[in-house]
Parts: structure tokens; C-alpha cells; sequence
């Protein structure tokens, strides 16, 4: 692997979104990964490499959704797993990298790890 290959992020064009305001793909009024992913050759057209994504996961949505209920998911009304995994392919088919905010110091109370850590004696 080149230095360049390393370096990527030194000549990438970024673009931050939310998928929730980008584009609304079944007309609920909400953006979703098929809308997003609809949009991919304008933004490549554009000449974007990367796309940083704000927090997706399933939230209480208290703090714009940074308050995560699960890492591991895709909130139902951005679409499924199944939307993001096709977002992904179609990006890296468009050379386009993804950045995801990973945001661990923003756990919801509603997330399991927090509820166990409050119902248990051995919490401090």
C-alpha cells in the first residue's frame, strides 16, 4: 500500500450530511439510505470522496440523535440494514469513502448498557 493509499484524507473532498434532511426516497418526509443512495452519482459528480455521515442509529432523539439506543443498527425511519449495506456498495462502486459519527460518549438512557448499569447494586 502507497503512502498516497494512506493519506487519502489529505485530498479528499468531504461532505457532511444527515440522512434524516438529505433526500426522502418513500415520501414520508423523512430522508432515508435509498434517497441518499438515489443521489450518489450527483454527489460523485460533484467531485465529494468522502461522506461523513451524522449519527443514523436508532435514538431517543433528545439530543438530535446523538443519543444512541443502538450501535448497531439503522433508525427504522432512515431504512434497514439491508438500505445501508446498498448504500455502502453503491458509494465504494463511486469511489466514495464513508465516515460515520461514532458518537460512544452520547449513549441514550434508553440504550441496554445503560439501563443494566442502573438496575445493577454493583453500579457506582
Amino acid at each position: 500500500m502507497s503512502v498516497m493509499t494512506h493519506l487519502w484524507y489529505k485530498n479528499a473532498i468531504f461532505y457532511s450530511l444527515d440522512v434524516e434532511t438529505f433526500m426522502d426516497a418513500d415520501g414520508d418526509g423523512i430522508g432515508d439510505f435509498q434517497g441518499l443512495t438515489q443521489c450518489l452519482d450527483h454527489l460523485a459528480g460533484l467531485g465529494i470522496t468522502c461522506l461523513w455521515l451524522l449519527p443514523f442509529y436508532p435514538s431517543s432523539n433528545r439530543d438530535n440523535g446523538y443519543d444512541v439506543m443502538d450501535y448497531y443498527n439503522v433508525d427504522p425511519r432512515l431504512g434497514t440494514l439491508g438500505d445501508f449495506v446498498e448504500f455502502m456498495y453503491e458509494a465504494r462502486d463511486r469511489g466514495i469513502r464513508v465516515l460515520i459519527d461514532l458518537v460512544v460518549n452520547h449513549t441514550s438512557n434508553q440504550h441496554p448498557w445503560f439501563q443494566a448499569a442502573c438496575s445493577s447494586q454493583d453500579s457506582n
